[in-house]
């Protein structure tokens, strides 16, 4: 069985719900069902603080990142109160998503987690969505990216996934898996999980 890599890119500030279910997911199907997939995190440095000091050590900086060995990018929502969207928009990640784009790899987002992907240009003439609720404001302000925003709690856009709150993280991470493997697969590991 072929490995298969997921780069888990972590921004300042990134949110830990939406963080573990990839991690956890990935990893019971790894362990338990000898998928042969892994997890490298990544940031912009080596240590990340998420948005309520929760410190992560990742594998591996932007800098030392090859798109070539990953099959998806994960991209946890973050708050921008803490300062967020400070490396999410970081021009260095935005040519990472259009990298991993341009060579159709899955790209899977978790609420805010949209927004660095539609400032790329990706999801410009796409269906996505993010955070739906304080009145659906964040949802306007992705729609400002050309992006067409669908309020369903996940969207999938050919390799694009994203969702509309923490809430949805789990499933976020099991559209993945799914992507990665097969429904049967992902069905079998999510009951195994509890869902």
């Amino acid at each position: 069985m072929q490995k298969k890599k997921v780069l888990l890119f972590l921004a300042k500030a990134f949110k830990t719900m939406e963080f573990c279910p990839f991690i956890d997911v990935l990893g019971w199907a790894r362990v338990d069902y000898g998928h042969n997939l892994f997890v490298d995190t990544c940031g912009f440095t080596e240590k990340v603080i998420s948005t309520f000091n929760v410190p992560v050590i990742v594998d591996r900086t932007i800098s030392e990142i090859n798109v070539d060995e990953y099959e998806a990018l994960a991209i946890p929502g973050g708050f921008g109160e803490f300062g967020f969207y400070e490396e999410a928009y970081d021009e260095r990640f935005l040519e990472l998503i259009r990298e991993f784009s341009a060579k159709g790899k899955i790209i899977a987002t978790v609420c805010s987690g949209a927004f660095p992907v539609a400032k790329s240009g990706v999801l410009k003439g796409r269906k996505a969505t993010t955070y739906h609720l304080k009145d659906g404001f964040f949802q306007e302000k992705l729609k400002e990216f050309g992006v067409n925003v669908v309020n369903e709690p996940i969207v999938v856009d050919r390799n694009i996934i994203t969702s509309y709150c923490p809430e949805t993280a789990p499933n976020v991470a099991f559209e993945l898996l799914k992507m990665l493997t097969s429904e049967e697969d992902m069905t079998v590991i999510k009951k195994a999980m509890g869902f």
